[in-house]
């Protein structure tokens, strides 16, 4: 069913485990696969799961439905999957569809019904319970413009059933899965390695002249060769001045000589993600000034990173980010201390500079959920991603790590490079072996036209 090995069954077991201790009393929750998204004409786009259900189930297949009722009076209805029946004529066209047997196997669940069956098990499911716990997107950034599978079921739940009581499966699910599991940190580390070979293969492939969608390709043929889907997100690959463009994925334009390129890649596995941000010398070797400004970004980092501790907060780490920032930027000589002092405090001026966070949970989604007042704890994986963008000067530069919190401290996930001397060495030797097989494609040329 999928391309990635398959994750064990224990870890979906232990979710729903987990999450059904959070439900009030005589509670029943439910949780819908999401839409198969159209294009144009007859077009779909490619499916991605609903990331609760997945959570709870790792299930990969649109048309399903999980129900959770723990209190249940029949034990074989405390859990059920509904999925989308299979005839000859789907397995023609669109493949194999889970069977009832596959699906306890991945799930762990043992009651599976098909869809059709739906209504007439809920119907009578809800003359047991007393509330109902529907999920919808509550991420503090969405912004949904369509009417989504969990909008619609929402409607239809309570114009059947008004009398229940409606609870938010959001906050109780966003609480669970802000602290990663063992097997789910494998996942990220498995991600975070095949982005770390994406990046060791594009250092071999960068040169001047290269276009930035053929640095993408390569990007996505060592991320697709290993088993993942592809990228975690719309690739951002900026040359020059497109490296000061936060959220640039039009990736279309010349890598020029003496420009620095941003690469903010990452593959996903098994449904996890990594995000990583690299940014590298597109003629193999920093300028004095490049230098300067890579140090200033690669020192926040670094001590961005040590700030990621429990027990801290986001709103205390992102202040004292913005501190670091703003002396790296004085250093630089593109902020004034005295100008500092006369500031706007609601309009700082390392802003022109610096103007976005520095951190995220990161997970099934990229941007993941979790309860953002939560204090840090060990299991939470976080990005960190300081930079520094000046436009007058075509430069741009980021550099992104993902972070374990460990009772020990932060640890970095992958080795990707990042010090300028390993940088300049890697690219260094590649050039070294292009020209050497240029010079012996040459040689063999004039000996074979002789």
């Amino acid at each position: 069913m999928n391309r990635f090995e398959p994750t064990d069954t224990a870890l979906f077991i232990e979710n729903r485990k987990r999450f059904s201790t959070l439900l009030q009393a005589n509670s029943i929750a439910l949780f819908n696969a999401n839409d198969v998204q159209p294009s144009n004409a007859d077009g779909i786009r490619t499916f991605i799961q609903n990331c609760d259900l997945y959570y709870l189930s790792g299930i990969n297949q649109e048309e399903t439905i999980l129900l959770l009722f723990p209190d249940c009076k029949t034990e074989e209805h405390r859990e059920i999957l509904f999925l989308k029946e299979s005839n000859e004529l789907m397995a023609t066209w669109e493949g194999h569809k889970y069977s009832q047997q596959e699906a306890t196997a991945t799930s762990g669940i043992k009651k599976i019904y098909w869809l059709q069956q739906f209504e007439t098990i809920f119907n009578a499911l809800t003359c047991e319970c007393e509330n109902i716990y529907l999920n919808s997107n509550e991420h503090q950034r969405a912004i949904v413009e369509v009417e989504t599978r969990d909008a619609r079921f929402i409607n239809w739940c309570k114009n059947r059933h008004p009398l229940h009581s409606y609870k938010r499966s959001a906050p109780l699910i966003y609480s669970l899965r802000g602290i990663k599991s063992t097997p789910e940190i494998e996942l990220i580390t498995k991600a975070t390695k095949i982005t770390e070979d994406g990046y060791r293969r594009v250092l071999n492939f960068i040169q001047p002249g290269v276009k930035e969608y053929e640095i993408e390709a390569e990007f996505v043929h060592e991320f697709v060769r290993q088993g993942s889907r592809g990228f975690a997100y719309s690739p951002i690959i900026g040359t020059g001045i497109n490296a000061c463009v936060l959220h640039y994925i039009d990736n279309n334009a010349v890598c020029k000589d003496g420009d620095v390129i941003l690469l903010d890649v990452a593959a996903e596995y098994g449904n996890y993600n990594s995000d990583i941000t690299r940014s590298f010398p597109v003629n193999g070797k920093f300028t004095k000034r490049q230098k300067e400004v890579y140090h200033a970004v690669l020192r926040a980092l670094r001590q961005a990173t040590k700030l990621l501790t429990c027990g801290n907060t986001l709103t205390a780490y992102n202040k004292e980010v913005d501190a670091l920032m703003e002396e790296e930027l004085i250093g630089l000589k593109l902020l004034d201390k005295n100008e500092i002092k006369k500031q706007d405090p609601e309009k700082p001026l390392y802003k022109k500079y610096f103007m976005h966070g520095t951190a995220h949970h990161l997970g099934l989604d990229v941007h993941d959920v979790g309860i953002k007042q939560q204090p840090l704890a060990e299991g939470m994986v976080f990005t960190c991603e300081p930079g520094i963008y000046i436009r007058e000067e075509n430069l741009g530069i980021r550099l992104e790590n993902d972070i374990l919190i460990t009772a020990k401290g932060p640890q970095v996930i992958g080795n990707i490079p990042i010090e300028t001397e390993e940088i300049e060495d890697l690219m260094a030797r590649q050039q070294f072996i292009k020209t050497d097989t240029h010079r012996l494609n040459t040689r063999y040329n004039i000996q074979r036209t002789n």
